[in-house]
């Protein structure tokens, strides 16, 4: 039996937030095994091999990653450079969310960067034990 036809709908948008991580491991490498991309994700967060595996045998299926047989083991490989992976999601959400405009796109990032900017130094001139005004929660469901 062969491998499943991969489906080329999916999009990187369409990944789920560790299946990225995986690819943000694979990428610089070119090729890897699952336990190099676990070893490569250890130090962020330590990951069970078989759900690496198993994060890795989805993306194969989605047709994002191929694979081959290497012994016993699979080693994967990134159908898009990463580059591209970037330049494509970028350009969906230039479409998706700002109809094509990149001044839009733009006024948007500037206006979030000049948000983040203010809400950081805020942040930081407050000790984090104190409330901010408005906050429903109080402290001790902050994240800080």
């Amino acid at each position: 039996m062969g491998e499943p036809t991969p489906s080329p709908r999916h999009s990187l948008l369409d990944l789920a937030p560790l299946e990225l991580e995986c690819m943000n491991m694979l990428w610089p490498l070119g090729e890897a095994t699952v336990r190099e991309i676990r070893d490569r994700l250890t130090p962020r967060r330590s990951r069970a091999y078989t759900t690496i595996m198993t994060i890795m045998d989805r993306l194969a299926r989605k047709g994002v990653v191929e694979r081959r047989k290497a012994g016993r083991a699979y080693v994967y490989r990134a159908r898009l450079a990463a580059k591209d992976a970037r330049s494509q999601a970028l350009s969906q959400i230039l479409e998706n969310f700002f109809g094509g405009s990149k001044e839009a796109l733009l006024a948007q990032l500037e206006a979030g960067v000049a948000v983040g900017v203010a809400d950081q130094a805020a942040n930081s001139s407050r000790p984090k034990s104190e409330a901010r005004t408005g906050d429903v929660a109080g402290p001790a469901a902050r994240s800080d």
